[in-house]
């Protein structure tokens, strides 16, 4: 079944896991904040994310750097000479547009390579309209840094500084403190989870592409000689992971970047892009981005960036970056997990089948009444489940009203406590994908959770 983005992003709004943000004031350019369920998503995504790739590692440790870095760190990197897209303004209507997009989207060829010049030329030749208003009044096509920058309140050389619109900089500058400050032995990686900005042309598709963004992101450093069978290990990792959160399969594939199409600083890249409903896009990445960046920050800091084996000539390590985004994840976790189901009576069900560890409310208890001592049993049993993460009582309406509620977001199980409960210390727990329900003792609940859900 097609899966519709409206009924998603209406879905997110409705349930109170995304927001568009400013609405108030009738939004503001393409910014989301997450509600009360998407943030509970969102930090099981980051927490499990740092299990797995960082504390259950014992060669990876991590850094929580800062947004804004020293201005010649982005000199260093390229992002102030390469971090560009191709720009052109629509003088009719004043959109603001990808240049090389629109050529792409007429021609269907690939701008890759091709200076503003030339774009300039296939949009002025073949008929290229504006997308917004039909018109062929174009800016000719320039550059545009995709930094946001910003004054720092002080005088001196120094004062612009930029939004960082990547993570790994702030790995790259620590890497000597964190060499100085532990015992890591090559290979080791440095995790981070923060955010980054880029000041995108034209963002869209929900959370898909917006301009302040949150990245998961690795620095793997390695001897030069070790890197092919180091990269297909993470590939390897970052498939598994895919799978551990959801996702299909059938529904994720790997991407290998053209030597042509990578980037200033890499070797070889794989990107795994995701079947999202507006098409096939990029998800994770997965970079090799040999001494590139050591090397340079050695030669703007004038600082020695080298890994020393006792007795052998120091060299500056290899650098492997998995990268993940953690709004894509959430969007392609909800996209996976988002259901229309016609049941055997006729009805119609939405129901959002994410992963148990990574849904909001992990639990929800329901008194059948609001008396006869019900809801006091509920509020007990409910205080024996909190080891789960976020549980919710819930006593509004009729007991199928309060399942299609909580199927909706994506709890993966509810107990029902009844009058029985009180005779015998027995609840009624329903699954949320099967619908299934099943009697068991009191005294058998968490055990009986934690090996089906939460193992």
């Amino acid at each position: 079944m097609t899966k519709s983005m409206e009924k998603i992003v209406s879905l997110c709004k409705r349930r109170g896991i995304i927001f568009p943000s400013s609405e108030i004031y009738g939004g503001f350019a393409n910014s989301y904040s997450y509600g009360p369920l998407g943030s509970e998503i969102k930090k099981n995504v980051k927490d499990l994310w740092w299990k797995n790739f960082v504390r259950d590692r014992e060669e990876m440790v991590g850094i929580d750097g800062p947004i804004l870095l020293h201005p010649k760190t982005w000199e260093a990197s390229g992002h102030l000479e390469n971090f560009n897209d191709q720009l052109v303004d629509c003088k009719n209507c004043r959109a603001r547009l990808r240049a090389d997009h629109l050529v792409e989207s007429k021609l269907k060829i690939d701008c890759e390579g091709l200076d503003d010049d030339a774009v300039s030329k296939l949009i002025a030749e073949n008929d290229i309209k504006c997308p917004k208003c039909g018109e062929k009044n174009f800016t000719p096509v320039r550059k545009f840094n995709l930094m946001f920058s910003t004054e720092m309140a002080k005088t001196g050389e120094h004062s612009q500084a930029f939004l960082r619109p990547e993570t790994a900089q702030a790995i790259f500058l620590d890497y000597k403190n964190v060499v100085d400050s532990t015992r890591v032995k090559l290979p080791f990686g440095i995790g981070q989870i923060g955010k980054a900005f880029r000041n995108e042309i034209t963002p869209g598709n929900f959370i898909f592409r917006v301009i302040e963004f949150e990245q998961m992101e690795i620095e793997y450093f390695i001897r030069p000689e070790n890197w092919e069978k180091l990269f297909e290990k993470w590939f390897d990792a970052m498939k598994n992971w895919c799978e551990e959160i959801g996702l299909s399969p059938e529904n994720f594939h790997e991407y290998e970047h053209a030597p042509e199409k990578l980037s200033h600083y890499s070797k070889r890249t794989i990107d795994i892009e995701y079947d999202f409903p507006f098409g096939k896009k990029e998800l994770y990445g997965l970079a090799y981005r040999t001494d590139f960046d050591l090397t340079q920050h050695e030669k703007f800091s004038n600082q020695k960036l080298r890994w020393r084996d006792e007795g052998g000539e120091p060299f500056v390590p290899h650098v492997l970056e998995p990268t993940f985004g953690v709004d894509r994840t959430i969007l392609a976790v909800i996209c996976e997990g988002f259901c229309e189901e016609k049941l055997e009576d006729g009805s119609e069900r939405v129901v959002l089948k994410i992963v148990p560890k990574l849904a909001p409310v992990k639990v929800a208890v329901f008194p059948l009444m609001k008396k006869d001592g019900l809801p006091e049993k509920s509020r007990e049993i409910l205080e024996k489940l909190k080891i789960f993460g976020l549980v919710q009582y819930d006593d509004g309406g009729a007991i199928g009203k309060r399942y299609r509620r909580h199927d909706e977001i994506g709890t993966p199980v509810c107990v029902t406590v009844d009058y029985e409960t009180l005779e015998n210390e027995s609840v009624t727990i329903r699954d949320r994908d099967t619908m299934t329900q099943e009697r068991i003792k009191i005294s058998e609940l968490v055990a009986k959770l934690s090996e089906k859900y939460f193992s």
